[in-house]
């Protein structure tokens, strides 16, 4: 499945993996995620819902996401709405 998780250090890390812990790296920390879809219609990535290893995503413990470079000029959501944090990115 098409999973999201947000690191300690603000890292957004996705992928289709069956565990959202799949994600993390051994050192890594996570500070909750969820599941994310495309739309390309309206240039968007989409996050929605919880893990089921880690919760919902605290998004009010980062000072900023850190998002791949390659996804820059994508509007992204959680559940319909813009991020409560700065977008950074890497």
């Amino acid at each position: 499945m098409k999973k999201f998780i947000i690191t300690s250090d603000g890292l957004l890390k996705f992928g289709d993996v069956s565990m959202h812990k799949d994600l993390l790296a051994e050192d890594e920390y996570c500070l909750g995620g969820g599941y994310y879809d495309f739309d390309y219609v309206f240039n968007r990535l989409l996050l929605s819902g919880k893990s089921y290893d880690f919760g919902r995503p605290r998004w009010l413990k980062l000072d900023a996401l850190q998002v791949p470079k390659s996804l820059e000029g994508l509007r992204i959501l959680y559940e319909g709405i813009d991020l409560p944090i700065p977008i950074k990115y890497v």
